[in-house]
């Protein structure tokens, strides 16, 4: 197990796909509407080594109750823009686009994180503050603290992917079974 601590430098770019590493630190949610709002009025926070978790928390009294991760590949066209600012981790669940595999080699990874463990992220995490929080909980961009954090490389800097190797292998047993 490989542990990582934001801000992340270089250290992310020696990982592989298929890695399992802890993350602990400061990250920040953001799913579509932050992505739009940041597009349009700048990124509240300071991007460089951050990690920008892709989920739409539950938060109550002052703590952070859920926080299962979202579809990744929503912000497939999201993404280029806050890695170009230094963003080093995009974190999430069910993989991200081709786009996005060329968009982190040589500087970023992808981490997935299971969906339906939204408990167990919760227990690892300290709210520590909120921006655009008129987009409402889920699309408000969270501040949050993390502690250990179990994550897989999803996708690496070398673009090696490990759903981009599943689809590939989906469609060759598809073709092998239905000779379409």
């Amino acid at each position: 197990m490989i542990h990582l601590t934001t801000p992340l430098s270089d250290e992310v770019l020696e990982l592989r796909a298929g890695d399992a590493v802890t993350l602990s630190g400061t990250v920040y949610t953001a799913r579509d509407e932050a992505h739009q709002r940041m597009m349009e009025e700048g990124i509240p926070f300071d991007p460089a080594g951050a990690a920008v978790y892709h989920c739409g928390p539950v938060i109550g009294a002052g703590r952070v109750i859920a926080a299962g991760p979202t579809t990744s590949a929503r912000m497939n066209r999201l993404s280029g823009f806050i890695l170009d600012a230094g963003v080093r981790a995009l974190i999430g669940k069910g993989g991200m686009g081709p786009e996005v595999r060329e968009q982190l080699r040589g500087r970023g990874v992808y981490l997935a994180f299971t969906g339906g463990c939204a408990a167990l992220a919760a227990a690892r995490m300290t709210l520590k503050g909120v921006y655009f929080d008129d987009l409402g909980m889920a699309e408000a961009v969270w501040e949050i603290e993390l502690d250990h954090l179990p994550l897989i490389v999803g996708i690496d800097a070398h673009g090696g992917d490990l759903f981009g190797d599943v689809d590939r292998k989906a469609k060759i047993q598809f073709e092998r079974r239905f000779n379409t």
